[in-house]
């Protein structure tokens, strides 16, 4: 399971922020049945860092994700919203 997370991880964030935003410097390291990760939004020469953690069990994968500024822009729920969409997609 944790292997089809973190592919999922990787394509769920593919084209997850609208218009100019792009992401970099994608980081996450497994301990356990927990990922962390990190990476950067940038808009421009603006960059927004984005963390957090992934917990994968036997029934559940809880994402906890601090947005940073990126939250002032883009309503959390909508960032929610399209990850857990995605996430599901990928993982059926």
């Amino acid at each position: 399971m944790i292997q089809i997370v973190d592919q999922a991880f990787d394509d769920a964030f593919r084209g997850l922020l609208p218009g100019p935003l792009t992401l970099t410097g994608q980081q996450k390291s497994w301990q356990g049945p927990v990922m962390k990760f990190s990476l950067i939004a940038r808009l421009g020469f603006i960059k927004n860092p984005i963390s957090g953690t992934v917990e994968v069990t036997e029934r559940d994968v809880t994402l906890d994700a601090d947005l940073g500024m990126l939250g002032n822009l883009i309503p959390a729920q909508e960032v929610r919203s399209n990850l857990e969409t995605r996430l599901r997609k990928l993982l059926a």
